[in-house]
């Protein structure tokens, strides 16, 4: 029951809706600081016109500066945006089964269930471990930016003290 009033709560809760609506935005943020930057870009930003008009090559060249560092970076910030939204909508769906089950034990079992099942396995050699951001055998840090759902240990305490 506390699974189904999970799932059933992430559409009380809009949680499609608003995942689009991140996703939406997220898009848009990179556009736009893409289109600036071509723009600053292809604008000519930088570029001396004549040897008399040297008023504000300074500013362009920041200014364009500026505009590649935010087509770098738009999209990540932009997924982790996304990524952060999305945990605090399953905090959401846990409370909210909470709410209609008026059962926390029971979400709080299921998580334990969860936690305790054995997680499909992909093997990382030693060899190709050296290609990944963040070691692939051991979880945490930066890591922890791009989960979808929160540690289920943080859903437990949070459940705990409803």
């Amino acid at each position: 029951a506390a699974v189904m009033g999970h799932d059933v709560s992430h559409i009380r809760n809009f949680a499609i809706r608003i995942s689009a609506i991140a996703v939406a935005l997220a898009c848009a943020f990179t556009m736009l600081s893409s289109m600036a930057g071509r723009m600053m870009w292809w604008g000519g930003a930088g570029r001396r016109r004549s040897d008399d008009d040297r008023d504000g090559n300074g500013l362009e060249i920041i200014m364009l500066v500026v505009s590649l560092l935010a087509i770098v970076l738009a999209p990540l910030a932009a997924t982790l945006v996304q990524l952060a939204i999305s945990r605090q909508r399953e905090f959401l769906a846990d409370a909210s089964s909470v709410e209609l089950t008026r059962n926390p034990q029971g979400m709080i079992n299921a998580l334990r269930k969860l936690d305790n099942s054995k997680p499909m396995s992909r093997p990382v050699d030693d060899a190709s471990s050296a290609l990944y951001i963040n070691d692939p055998k051991k979880g945490g840090g930066f890591q922890k930016l791009f989960y979808t759902h929160p540690p289920i240990s943080e859903r437990i305490e949070r459940l705990k003290h409803m």
